[in-house]
């Protein structure tokens, strides 16, 4: 029904099918790297991608963020779909790139689910699924990372970051500037996440030293 109205669904639709159920990673790392705009992660993915000659992806995959805008537009049930299936999309690829070097990821199924649960919440943070709810779960079915890094700065900072950019600001970046609530929802849902959790990372120190941290905690935790 959705492909009739929308002529992209049919192609998301298309791709999905032809990805292999179950994917496996290969044996290099997959490092995931989350956190709301303007925290500084296209900064250090690049940087990571660099320092350990590895292969850098993104969430909603290259392959079908040309209709990103298209699926915005939609209703949330629908816009919802389009980042899920994104993500099995995504799955594919780091299966295939992981075989040859370490992949790092900006944003993947942790971005999706806390986006979904702070829109279909309303309220305080408070008002969240318990900590203990299966939507914090990741999907059985979903390649897992090795490690999930979530980037954080205070709003103040995150704000002056966004002015300074000078984009043009997305619809969910511009429901995080203007509610606060909406924003505490989504943080707190990226830190209720489990198997994999988050590891937080305050990224309001100078990049060399948000780095510095951010490849500790890879050392840390992959076996390179």
């Amino acid at each position: 029904q959705c492909a009739e109205r929308i002529p992209e669904a049919e192609a998301v639709l298309d791709l999905l099918e032809k990805c292999p159920e179950h994917q496996k990673k290969g044996s290099f790392p997959v490092i995931v790297f989350e956190g709301l705009d303007a925290t500084g992660k296209t900064t250090v993915t690049q940087a990571v991608k660099d320092t350990l000659n590895g292969v850098l992806l993104r969430s909603p995959p290259a392959c079908i963020c040309q209709w990103r805008t298209v699926f915005d537009d939609e209703p949330t049930p629908i816009k919802r779909a389009f980042y899920a299936a994104g993500n099995y999309i995504l799955a594919s690829e780091i299966a295939k790139a992981s075989t040859q070097a370490p992949v790092i990821i900006d944003r993947y199924w942790h971005s999706t689910a806390a986006y979904t649960i702070a829109t279909e919440t309303s309220g305080k943070v408070q008002d969240l699924p318990p900590a203990q709810d299966e939507v914090y779960q990741w999907p059985e079915d979903l390649l897992k990372p090795d490690l999930v890094l979530l980037l954080t700065v205070d709003p103040e900072e995150r704000v002056r970051r966004l002015q300074h950019r000078g984009l043009e600001k997305t619809k969910e970046e511009a429901e995080l500037e203007a509610n606060s609530l909406f924003r505490q929802r989504v943080e707190e849902s990226y830190r209720r996440m489990v198997n994999p959790a988050c590891q937080e990372v305050d990224a309001s120190p100078s990049k060399e030293e948000v780095l510095k941290t951010v490849l500790q905690l890879i050392k840390k935790h992959c076996a390179f």
